[in-house]
C-alpha cells in the first residue's frame, strides 16, 4: 500500500476493528510499511482529529466520549493494584499517570487501564521488572487523569479513594499544572 491516504484509512479501520492496542510494528506489517512510517501516519491522523492514544502495548483509537479529571494520590507500591481497582470498579478508567519531579520536571505516561484484566497486565509488567512505576521517583505521590461517563461517577471514584486514604490534596502550586 503505497498511497498514504489509502494507507491511513486502512490503519483507521484496523484500529476501529480492534479491541486491543496494535503496535507500530504490527500495523506496519499489515500495511506493508515500516514502523517509522506508521508513527508518522499516527501523527498525521492525530492532526486530522483522530483520537489515537499510545499505550505500553501499542496504539488504540479512543472512543471514550465521557469526562476526565486529574486527581492526586499517594500510596505504597503494594497498594497500586488496589488504587486502580477502586477506579475501574467504580466505573472509571485510568488514562495516564503523571508526576512532577523537582529535578526532572513533569512526566506523563499513558496507561489506558479500563478493567481488571488491564490492571493484572500492568501489575505483571511491574512485578517482572519490565517497568517501574513513575510514583517511585516522587515517594509515592502521583497524579492520574481518570475518565468516566459523567461527573457523578468521577465524584464517587474520588470519594472511594478518599475513604481508602489514597486521595491527597492538590497543592496550590499544582493547580492548573496539568
Amino acid at each position: 500500500m503505497t498511497d498514504g491516504v489509502s494507507r491511513r484509512q486502512f490503519e483507521i479501520e484496523q484500529f476501529r476493528n480492534s479491541d486491543v492496542p496494535i503496535s507500530g510494528t504490527a500495523m506496519g506489517k499489515l500495511a506493508g510499511v515500516s514502523r517509522q512510517v506508521v508513527v508518522q501516519d499516527i501523527a498525521l491522523l492525530r492532526t486530522a482529529g483522530y483520537n489515537i492514544i499510545s499505550t505500553p502495548r501499542g496504539y488504540m483509537l479512543s472512543d471514550h466520549s465521557g469526562v476526565t479529571r486529574i486527581i492526586k494520590t499517594y500510596h505504597s507500591l503494594e497498594d497500586t493494584a488496589k488504587e486502580l481497582e477502586i477506579i475501574v470498579d467504580n466505573g472509571g478508567a485510568i488514562v495516564d499517570v503523571r508526576v512532577n519531579h523537582r529535578v526532572y520536571g513533569k512526566m506523563t505516561a499513558p496507561l489506558n487501564i479500563k478493567n481488571r484484566k488491564d490492571i493484572k497486565n500492568f501489575i505483571k509488567d511491574i512485578e517482572t521488572g519490565k517497568s517501574s512505576p513513575l510514583m517511585n521517583i516522587t515517594s509515592g505521590y502521583h497524579f492520574h487523569q481518570i475518565s468516566a461517563d459523567d461527573e457523578k461517577t468521577l465524584d464517587e471514584i474520588e470519594e472511594a479513594l478518599k475513604e481508602e486514604g489514597f486521595l491527597t490534596e492538590i497543592l496550590p502550586y499544582e493547580e492548573g499544572m496539568w
